[in-house]
């Protein structure tokens, strides 16, 4: 048999990931299982997997396997219970309710170098070449709006909630969103909304900030085609 070179290992891995309807989070197929599906031996799997593991799209754990995605922060057992039991409509909620105000507080608060920084993530959102890229530059456009508002606090809080949209049913429904949609559009569309809430800090405008961000949130929800009534925090009270 003519084993595959690690260089091609790489490759295929690559493209396994890409195409293989995998989602932030997944449980790769054993090295054993790898190995006869590249035609290549375990060690050379394990340096592709080291590369993607160095580039943050991968991550393993001793005696558990390799998973798809970065590696998630560290948490005690019960908040990662608490994660693995969050309901996608009650992430979405806890989003609605905290985001917007961190998006306010932000437009008291940043610097010309907080706009800068900002508009980096727009323009990662809007250049990223794939869905996983997508899904990085959007994490770190929220979280780096919560950094601006400078409230280690309300930052630990978008942080965990990060995590837990890596950890739940909610990254199963995204990702059926991103193929239901077409990745250029949904990316287009969050990069322009992105934008605007940008725009609205760097004015220093805090009620405008608030609103596109609830404008964002809300676009979300409908693009995330949750059931009918699901999202009532919206028009309650």
């Amino acid at each position: 048999m003519r084993y595959t070179n690690a260089a091609t290992a790489l490759a295929q891995l690559r493209h396994l990931l890409q195409t293989d309807g995998m989602a932030v989070g997944d449980r790769l197929p054993s090295e054993r299982v790898l190995a006869q599906r590249f035609s290549c031996s375990r060690e050379t799997l394990r340096r592709a997997i080291l590369v993607l593991e160095q580039e943050g799209e991968v991550w393993r754990h001793v005696g558990q396997g390799t998973f798809y995605g970065p590696r998630p922060d560290t948490a005690p057992l019960r908040e990662n219970l608490l994660v693995q039991a969050t309901s996608v409509q009650e992430l979405v909620q806890a989003r609605y309710l905290i985001e917007p105000a961190v998006a306010a507080e932000a437009a008291r608060r940043a610097t010309i170098t907080d706009i800068a920084k900002l508009n980096e993530c727009v323009l990662a959102g809007r250049t990223a070449p794939d869905r996983f890229a997508c899904q990085k530059a959007d994490d770190s456009f929220h979280r780096t709006i919560a950094t601006v508002a400078r409230n280690s606090i309300l930052s630990s809080i978008l942080t965990f909630l990060s995590d837990a949209r890596r950890r739940s049913t909610w990254q199963t429904q995204w990702d059926r969103t991103y193929r239901h949609i077409g990745i250029r559009e949904f990316k287009e569309q969050h990069s322009d909304q992105h934008q605007r809430i940008v725009d609205a800090i760097a004015n220093h405008n805090p009620e405008e900030a608030e609103a596109k961000m609830k404008t964002h949130l809300e676009a979300i929800i409908e693009a995330l085609q949750l059931p009918p009534g699901s999202p009532s925090f919206l028009t309650s009270g």
